[in-house]
């Protein structure tokens, strides 16, 4: 097809961006935030940019090469890296692990997240990591707050504020203070939109609320110490096209502790250790967001919830000049319930019903990370880890359809001692670093692949194997007078691989299963920014992925087609434009009913291109005003990988969850 040659075109002419972090008040992000370093990439998502995302983290990150979102509605969509999705990404807000309760993916890490509320986003691709928990086998995502020790006392604050079709408004508001020895800090975040309207102008029953709190306060003695005690809560409600049901709560309670210390000696250089609680309460039903709601027999509801604690204490070692060490352990500890039954108000009120536990998930880690300087251009990094993993199956019976069954794996228990490790060289040039990577890990089974599925044989998946991931990761990362950029490319063979596929019959039921298999993936990112004349620039970003389900000889589910991104912008520092165009292949690369715990494949998928517009005005140091269009043409189109949609009373089902047509926004930002 003619978009596949001029995706490829790119391809050939085309480096990931580089470049350092943007401000807070920075130049609109037209394409990606860039590769700063080998495998890692940094963006402020306080900065605006086009598209404008959803108030929810995976929205945020499908703007970075390499990820894609599982569409669902408005929100909480699924974010994917490289094709892969799940617990083969490790999502930590603030070095916290937060695991949604709903069994169909409701409410995954990302859906508890306001991009704006955080200071930093930190993308570390593939399994060349072990310092942030086992599994890593895509890559972590970091959200991150920033805390600086104050020369004076004072007070700073920033907000936001986003207004845009379809009822769409954001709410931002930021507040820190403090002195040498103390600070106090605290944000709010409220997010609402309506259904929106697909580029045939049919409405998409996609409305959400979001609310969200955190608050903080720390004790800073010196410039090396420093210790803090947090708090967060939000809740909200969501509606989704690819179901029967919509997500009426989504609280979350967290509290948490941590500690800093730097330079204790010349050989422990720093210390860090933090402890958090995390509960999820959520609620879905089928009434509460259905216009007219529905006959008193069909309001039913689900209640799951999840209670998450864990630790972690790292210690940073100064080896020699040359070698610096992290060593450290972390552990989770998650408890999952569930009640179920009508609306309140009705018989079976299920606020009446007792939470019944149905899994308990238990993981111990040590790690350890080196970094040597080998030569005067030359590092080597890598990397150990172990971990103690231990899952109960506390469930005495499984629903398949309308029948009841005995589990087979009632109350058993599971225990496997999972190894991963990297290592890493890099290799600077006269402008560039190259780098070559190899790292393993291995993954064990997440709640919805032991007790959200079946296995072929049984009602029960607990007998589920982990996953053993083995990958190459290459790459470079240029930075010359005027253009700057990176290229990187992985291989991935993973032995069982831990396939979901749905529509299987049993019985008179279809259900969905968890199987392992063999699979290999292999892809590449690349992107530039040139500057042109004057405040111009010309950037761009691709990404590609290609994964081979090796036991069925067939295609591997759920892999997103070749994207490519190109834009320009202008920027002379008081006055901002940029356009970017967005580019899709057809996606001919399928196997129907099958890929992972998000969603399996529908069929072939056609191309398509997306062109969006957005200027900027700095009227004076620390405000901004920033507008725009996305989907300037109106373009009817969906993501390969979203969901198929739903027969929803008063909407259009379509094949699968269709994207936002024309939209229009606003932002201000503002700092004092």
């Amino acid at each position: 097809m003619q978009l596949n040659k001029a995706l490829l075109a790119v391809l050939a002419l085309s480096f990931q961006a580089h470049a350092a972090d943007v401000q807070t008040l920075g130049e609109v992000v037209v394409t990606a935030p860039q590769s700063d370093e080998p495998l890692t990439v940094r963006t402020n998502p306080k900065a605006p940019r086009q598209p404008v995302p959803a108030h929810d983290g995976a929205d945020y990150l499908k703007t970075i090469p390499g990820f894609s979102v599982i569409r669902k509605g408005g929100t909480d969509g699924d974010p994917v890296l490289r094709g892969m999705a799940g617990s083969r990404l490790n999502i930590l807000l603030d070095g916290q692990v937060i695991l949604g309760g709903c069994g169909g993916r409701m409410d995954p890490p990302t859906a508890y997240v306001f991009p704006a509320a955080y200071d930093r986003i930190t993308v570390l691709k593939g399994p060349q990591t072990v310092l942030y928990g086992p599994g890593n086998s895509a890559g972590v995502v970091l959200f991150e707050r920033d805390v600086k020790r104050a020369e004076q006392a004072g007070v700073k604050a920033n907000g936001s504020l986003m207004l845009g079709s379809f009822g769409r408004n954001d709410a931002m508001a930021e507040v820190r203070a403090g002195s040498q020895n103390a600070y106090v800090q605290a944000n709010g975040t409220r997010s609402h939109a309506g259904d929106y309207k697909d580029g045939s102008g049919n409405a998409v029953h996609s409305a959400y609320t979001r609310w969200s709190g955190n608050a903080a306060a720390g004790w800073t003695p010196d410039d090396n110490t420093r210790f803090e005690l947090s708090l967060a809560k939000s809740d909200g409600e969501a509606a989704y096209a690819d179901r029967a049901v919509d997500g009426s709560k989504f609280e979350r309670d967290n509290y948490g502790v941590k500690f800093e210390k730097k330079h204790l000696s010349p050989m422990m250089d720093s210390i860090e250790a933090q402890a958090y609680y995390n509960y999820v309460d959520h609620v879905m039903d089928s009434y509460s967001l259905r216009a007219g709601g529905n006959p008193a027999s069909m309001m039913a509801a689900m209640n799951p919830d999840r209670k998450t604690t864990g630790g972690r204490a790292v210690v940073g070692l100064a080896l020699g000049d040359a070698t610096r060490a992290k060593i450290g352990v972390d552990l989770q500890h998650n408890i999952h319930t569930g009640r179920y039954g009508a609306a309140p108000g009705y018989m079976g009120d299920y606020t009446l019903m007792p939470r019944v536990q149905d899994a308990v998930f238990r993981n111990t880690g040590v790690f350890g990370e080196v970094s040597h300087i080998a030569s005067e251009r030359g590092r080597v990094i890598g990397g150990l880890r172990l971990d103690g993993w231990r899952a109960e199956d506390s469930r005495a019976t499984i629903t398949r359809g309308m029948a009841t069954l005995a589990n087979p794996t009632a109350n058993l228990s599971r225990n496997e001692t999972l190894t991963s490790g990297f290592a890493r060289y890099e290799h600077d040039l006269a402008s560039s670093t190259a780098y070559i990577g190899l790292g393993r890990t291995e993954r064990a089974p997440d709640y919805w692949e032991l007790i959200s599925k079946e296995s072929a044989a049984t009602a029960s998946a607990f007998d589920t194997k982990p996953e053993e991931t083995t990958q190459l990761d290459v790459g470079l990362n240029y930075a010359g007078e005027g253009l700057s950029g990176s290229v990187s490319a992985f291989y991935s063979k993973v032995t069982d691989f831990i396939l979901i596929q749905s529509g299987v019959m049993k019985g008179m039921s279809s259900v969905s299963i968890a199987r392992n298999i063999k699979a290999t993936t292999w892809g590449a990112e690349a992107g530039l920014i040139y500057p042109l004349a004057g405040s111009w620039k010309l950037n761009g970003s691709l990404a590609y992925v290609h994964g081979n389900n090796d036991t069925d000889g067939v295609a591997l589910g759920q892999m997103p087609p070749l994207e490519a991104r190109i834009g320009t912008s202008y920027d002379d520092k008081v006055w901002s434009f940029g356009a970017l165009l967005r580019m899709v292949s057809e996606q001919s690369r399928f196997t129907v009913n099958q890929g992972n715990i998000v969603g399996q494949d529908i069929g072939r998928t056609g191309g398509f291109g997306v062109f969006s517009l957005n200027g900027g005005w700095r009227p004076r140091k620390g405000a901004q005003l920033t507008a725009g269009v996305d989907n300037l043409f109106n373009r009817v189109y969906a993501e390969h990988i979203s969901r198929a949609g739903s027969m929803v009373a008063g909407f259009t089902q379509t094949t699968r969850v269709n994207e936002v047509g024309r939209n229009l926004w606003i932002k201000g930002n503002i700092e004092f």
